[in-house]
């Protein structure tokens, strides 16, 4: 698909990743609506490009819901959607020792929000014949977060419901991608040294994502990665999942205290 003259809202919009693609789709010519739960810096975002700005906490269906009716009624149909916005928690002490609280608040934002919209948009969508989904997950859905079950397991999830999409309503006219990078520079990755267990590969900028995306969008390509070298480690992973995993635990004790 080419952006030029289509309606994208990009969730999380107010910096990072999130950021770096309004922009981005802004320049392909898109008409762009940027989303987060931070309104002034959505603002700022939009402003800098022409944009129009709205406030949403995606963890609530009911926000998802009226920003889909408002930029509907009121700016134009929307063409591509991405769910964008995203969290990390990190173990305390051993892989199942975060809270029950955190485990419910990263569920509900990396992936509750992407059913949330899914269930927003999709039936828009299917009634037009057209539309994108764009989610961003992570290579942690793909492989795994050294640090974080949390963010591994929910990241997992995040892609096993683009695919059942991309399955269910492929025939529909519907396109989905998923944005799988390792670290990229933002607000997650601004207190770990070169991007902590996820920056092996190297840290990247949100510009260079979006560029990545932008290409996979007009290949319309399930899988996108900023990072190649994921593709090599999932077949690796795929191959021998027992030496995959020695792997990644070797690959943690360089990162214990």
């Amino acid at each position: 698909m080419e952006l030029k003259d289509k309606c994208c809202v990009i969730t999380g919009g107010a910096s990072g990743i999130g950021e770096g693609l309004c922009k981005r789709f802004h320049q392909e010519g898109a008409t762009v609506v940027v989303v987060d739960w931070d309104l002034e810096g959505a603002k700022r975002v939009a402003d800098e490009i022409g944009a129009v700005a709205m406030q949403a906490d995606v963890s609530k269906e009911e926000d998802i819901q009226r920003v889909v009716a408002d930029v509907e009624a009121d700016i134009a149909p929307i063409d591509l959607f991405c769910s964008n916005a995203g969290i990390m928690v990190a173990d305390v002490t051993h892989a199942a020792s975060a809270s029950n609280e955190d485990w419910e608040r990263i569920w509900q934002i990396n992936v509750m929000a992407h059913v949330y919209a899914a269930r927003a948009v999709l039936p828009l969508m299917i009634e037009r014949g057209d539309g994108y989904l764009l989610n961003t997950a992570s290579a942690a859905g793909l492989l795994s977060q050294i640090g974080s079950a949390p963010y591994s397991v929910t990241k997992h999830a995040a892609v096993g419901l683009a695919e059942n999409l991309a399955i269910a309503h492929g025939d529909d006219g519907i396109k989905v991608s998923i944005v799988c990078p390792q670290a990229v520079r933002s607000k997650m990755t601004a207190n770990t040294e070169g991007g902590g267990p996820a920056g092996g590969d190297g840290m990247i900028e949100p510009e260079d994502l979006a560029e990545t995306t932008v290409q996979g969008i007009r290949e319309e390509r399930f899988l996108i990665l900023p990072h190649p070298e994921v593709q090599t480690y999932m077949e690796r992973k795929v191959t021998d999942y027992d030496r995959w995993l020695k792997g990644m635990r070797r690959w943690r004790q360089n990162f214990l205290k």
